[in-house]
């Protein structure tokens, strides 16, 4: 009789698992059963990759079931670390019903012999069950009315969630929000875009402080940690080959653009993501930064666009330099790109009058073909890329006037 009433219990805990998932479809059910939480099914492996649990599997009324749990007592250890990692819980306790409480032994046994009749004529009565199937479902019912005490808007849970923003490409952006890293002082911000979860961003202490005081939003935060997710698509067809760029000296043809892993051991960019290109009879690869991987993956940027900007100094092209320009108040008569005498190599260096001359900056053999060969690239944009950020630091200097001493003078 023990081992009937075991499993009636466990049947009753499926059927009721059953019945909470598919009204709390995005949440992982924590099920009390004795002195601990459960988790059954697909919400036990994601407990398992959060809180570090152990599956293990069994025939539950001869249905196999992935089960993994913690004491009760180290609720609040759990907890917090399944929210922390963006899940939404719902706990479930078992109760006792005390209607059925309340109905002794014997009124139990008889009523199973109790005549048909008898039961039409008196239909306000409650009818009982067995034993053992009585208690175990009046367990299972009450978890569900306990729930609907403890949360006033359980119907509102029910519903969709409204999305926190929708993107640009109709995307609907959720359960956007901060957390705290397992162990570690750092903190995160993910959120979720049509269902599926962002690998979570590491965010600056700025940024946290702004959002805790509710002076930074979700949609900024999405800005900030995932840009690319909220930029235009563009057609799928700029993915179909071959694509079209503007070369030095008429169109070139991107035959093919991807993306791999460096394996091998012994480059220096050993296990880095790099982009490969097939560019006419050029082929090339270089690391790709993890912007330019987002833009990639995300399908906001064409692989023309990704040539031109990880390729244009090795083909030459005119877009390449565009991007760079001269500080206002810089005279390009100081430019001076020329072979130093001293080893050999082409340099580029600028003089600011009164504000001094900067360093001479090498340049690359690409950059020099650019500049005298394909005619693709100025004087002024080969300055601006190798000396920019030495030219504006230079600009906000007050210039150093030297005066001469009395006692220099004849």
């Amino acid at each position: 009789m023990a081992k009937k009433a075991k499993t009636q219990e466990e049947s009753g805990v499926l059927r009721q698992y059953e019945q909470m998932k598919a009204k709390h479809p995005d949440a992982i059910l924590l099920f009390r059963i004795g002195d601990f939480y459960e988790t059954l099914r697909e919400d036990a492996h994601k407990a398992k990759d959060i809180l570090n649990l152990t599956v293990s599997s069994g025939k539950i009324n001869g249905v196999r079931t992935d089960i993994a749990g913690f004491p009760h007592h180290a609720l609040d250890t759990y907890l917090p670390k399944l929210v922390r990692a963006g899940q939404r819980v719902v706990k479930c306790e078992q109760l006792e019903n005390p209607k059925q409480k309340r109905v002794d032994k014997e009124s139990i046994t008889n009523s199973t012999d109790m005549p048909r009749k008898k039961k039409e004529e008196a239909p306000s009565q409650e009818q009982p069950k067995a034993k053992a199937e009585t208690k175990t479902e009046a367990k299972t019912e009450a978890k569900v009315e306990a729930k609907a005490e403890q949360k006033s808007e359980s119907q509102q849970e029910r519903k969709p969630r409204e999305p926190q923003m929708v993107t640009v490409n109709g995307d609907k952006v959720s359960h956007g929000h901060a957390f705290q890293g397992k162990d570690t002082q750092d903190w995160y911000f993910t959120a979720k875009i049509n269902g599926e979860q962002l690998k979570p961003q590491k965010m600056d202490p700025a940024d946290l402080a702004a959002y805790q005081k509710k002076e930074m939003t979700v949609p900024q935060l999405m800005e900030r940690y995932y840009p690319t997710k909220l930029m235009p698509k563009v057609p799928e067809e700029a993915y179909k080959y071959p694509n079209g760029i503007a070369g030095p000296s008429g169109p070139l043809t991107v035959d093919k653009f991807n993306v791999y892993k460096e394996k091998d051991e012994k480059r220096a960019d050993y296990g880095q993501y790099k982009f490969y290109a097939k560019v006419g009879d050029e082929q090339m690869s270089v690391v790709a930064s993890r912007k330019d991987l987002n833009a990639y993956f995300d399908r906001v940027m064409t692989p023309g666009q990704l040539v031109e900007k990880n390729f244009g100094e090795r083909l030459h092209l005119p877009s390449h330099y565009q991007q760079f320009e001269l500080p206002q108040g810089v005279d390009p008569k100081g430019i001076r790109i020329a072979k130093d005498r001293s080893d050999g190599k082409w340099k580029v260096s600028v003089d600011l009058g009164d504000k001094g001359k900067t360093d001479k900056k090498e340049i690359t053999f690409d950059d020099g073909y650019s500049l005298y060969k394909t005619k693709s690239a100025t004087r002024e944009q080969i300055a601006a890329k190798y000396l920019g950020d030495d030219l504006n630091k230079m600009l906000n200097t007050p210039a150093v006037k030297m005066e001469k001493s009395t006692s220099m003078k004849m």
